[in-house]
């Protein structure tokens, strides 16, 4: 189930293309009332839909062009203290719960390994943080992105 429809999927492909375009520009270009555009523009905000904005700004550009994430094992009766400790630590850009060998995967930029280290370790500090291992980012082979889901949400609806 979605919670967005074609028309939807239609206006964010449009933002895709022309990310500053104005509600007018939108609506001009897609067809649709300036108003449908600005309730759904709207909409979208109110429900945090669209992720925020520091989600755009590359932290190579902010002098931590190495990329790593660390798994950790945690103690699970810690494991939300464990992630509010975790937004403590700037260089922490994203925690995810996960399966398998690791409790948490997360996501860390560094200036270079000397400072990853040092990262690795105030994870490790963090009461209830087990164990960690640390996978250093060779090489960003597809990067994160919604474009295709999008697509495929435009193309679904279009035989409905």
């Amino acid at each position: 189930m979605t919670k967005l429809d074609r028309t939807d999927a239609r206006l964010l492909l449009a933002l895709c293309d022309i990310p500053r375009a104005t509600g007018v520009h939108l609506a001009s270009v897609l067809g649709l009332a300036r108003n449908t555009v600005q309730a759904r523009l709207s909409r979208w905000d109110d429900s945090h839909t669209l992720a925020p904005m520091d989600r755009l700004v590359s932290p190579r550009d902010l002098g931590y062009p190495l990329r790593a994430y660390v798994g950790a094992v945690t103690d699970q009766h810690r494991l939300e203290a464990v992630i509010d400790r975790l937004r403590d630590i700037a260089e922490v850009t994203e925690v995810v719960g996960v399966s398998g060998g690791a409790d948490l995967q997360i996501g860390v930029s560094a200036a270079d390994a000397d400072d990853l280290y040092r990262v690795a370790g105030l994870i490790l500090a963090v009461p209830g943080v087990e164990r960690t291992t640390v996978s250093v980012v060779m090489r960003e082979a597809i990067p994160y992105r919604t474009r295709p889901l999008i697509e495929r949400l435009a193309r679904e609806n279009d035989n409905s």
